[in-house]
């Protein structure tokens, strides 16, 4: 069993069916977990990859024997689990468990996890015990031979109270007949968005909409260049307002303007931070390090305060809740809500810049036009290298004379430009990311040169 170790990254559990997770492996994970948080009720949800019900159906099995109420909430988003424990909290539930892979490939699975509130784990709040734990054949043994009451099984797939929370976060008054191509990459999302569609004054061109866990359209991963072009067509032959795409337990969403542009997630995050200030004057936003320079002029310039943080879900939302943030944001497309318990959606996004659209009457194209020409960015580019650590250190002796920064990998400014390099929490790569003061030319010289050192 210490082969279960190879499934866990820095804040879940990712592995190949069944190479790397299967569904004694998954057992021993769920009670391990169950057990490190000494939970009485646990959430449990799944995503719509083929092996996902009988993962689903296996933890279950477990946590019941050993005692624990499982509320199983079915087929459902990251973040609908998220909800169900921070909403349940007052009816004692103590945590919850997401079976998914997110945007990885089908013969993928894994597993997120959240303590009491919402609250993430991670490596350093208790994922290594659990890990240890877990790989642990006579723990797992002693801990199944003792004497426990079986759990109740409490099958709740109604999902009228998520509803009425992502609709109660925006003014739904204001809002004017938009036409969205809405994307779902055949993930979670589409049965969320035909419930929000009765409520909303939006006509939806749906693509990619029913779960399935086949992929028959690749993997619902729209932060690949290669998977935007279905989505950006769609926007341009129904002459849609805006185009969303997410990905496959819908965890991050994606924004296409109305000419099939995509938008990088980086912008999105500057123009969310500064309308949740307009509602929360001087808020603190925090935001990742990758990319930087737009978001503190924005936010700033906003009366705000930006703070920034490490990458990763686990580590922003522990910082969310200490720094009271109102929202955090990803460039990698995640958003962090203090009404949301502080947790990432992929549903409140588009819902906010649909309002936005709404109350200020302007394109996206325009919400985002300026910050693109003034912080140009290379989007996210990833290498795939023998000895990580020794290119990062081979980069940072290249660019010595720059001010540098280790919040999370290695970033290096310059009075004109600045990137960050760093190691995936999640997948054997390095991710690039370059930013320039307006200067396009500059972007692209400084991103091939970086790619040449990176790759010699």
């Amino acid at each position: 069993m210490s082969d279960s170790l190879h499934c866990f990254t820095a804040y879940d559990v990712r592995g190949r069916i069944p190479d790397e997770l299967d569904v004694d492996i998954a057992r021993q994970i769920a009670v391990a977990f169950c057990r490190q948080i000494s939970a009485d009720t646990l959430v449990v949800g799944r995503d719509m990859r083929l092996s996902s019900p009988e993962l689903s159906n296996a933890i279950i099995e477990a946590l019941i024997r050993i005692g624990v109420n499982v509320v199983d909430i079915g087929l459902c988003g990251t973040e609908e689990m998220y909800f169900a424990v921070f909403e349940g909290i007052d009816d004692g539930v103590g945590g919850g468990i997401m079976i998914t892979a997110s945007h990885n490939p089908a013969d993928y699975n894994g597993m997120k996890f959240v303590r009491k509130g919402a609250r993430p784990l991670s490596r350093d709040s208790g994922l290594l015990e659990v890990a240890r734990n877990a790989a642990s054949q006579t723990w797992f043994q002693q801990v199944m031979r003792e004497e426990h009451s079986s759990g109740d099984h409490l099958q709740v797939t109604e999902k009228s109270r998520y509803i009425k929370h992502l609709l109660d976060s925006i003014d739904t008054r204001i809002l004017k007949p938009l036409k969205l191509v809405v994307n779902a990459g055949n993930g979670c999302a589409g049965p969320v968005l035909d419930l929000l569609e009765d409520s909303l004054p939006f006509s939806f061109v749906k693509i990619q909409h029913d779960p399935d866990g086949t992929f028959p359209n690749g993997v619902p991963n729209p932060l690949l260049p290669e998977k935007r072009a279905v989505t950006a067509e769609a926007v341009r032959t129904h002459g849609a307002d805006l185009g969303i795409a997410w990905d496959g337990d819908f965890d991050r969403c994606f924004f296409y303007d109305e000419t099939g542009r995509f938008i990088e997630g980086y912008y999105i995050v500057g123009l969310l931070g500064t309308a949740l200030l307009r509602l929360h004057p001087g808020a603190t936003i925090l935001h990742d390090p990758r990319l930087i320079w737009n978001t503190q002029q924005m936010v700033s310039a906003a009366g705000g305060r930006p703070v920034m943080t490490k990458t990763g879900h686990a580590f922003i939302k522990e910082a969310m809740r200490r720094e009271n943030a109102v929202y955090g944001g990803e460039m990698s497309a995640h958003h962090y809500f203090r009404d949301f318990g502080f947790c990432d959606s992929g549903m409140l996004p588009w819902l906010l810049v649909c309002q936005l659209i709404c109350e200020q009457g302007l394109k996206l194209s325009e919400m985002v036009d300026e910050m693109m020409a003034s912080f140009p960015v290379s989007g996210e580019i990833n290498s795939t290298v023998a000895d990580p650590d020794q290119v990062i250190r081979r980069v940072e002796e290249q660019f010595a004379d720059g001010d540098k920064d280790f919040t999370d990998g290695l970033s290096i400014a310059f009075k004109e430009y600045r990137f960050n390099l760093r190691k995936s929490n999640t997948e054997p790569v390095l991710r690039l990311n370059v930013e320039t003061r307006g200067d396009k030319q500059l972007l692209e010289d400084k991103t091939a040169e970086l790619l040449a050192l990176i790759k010699t």
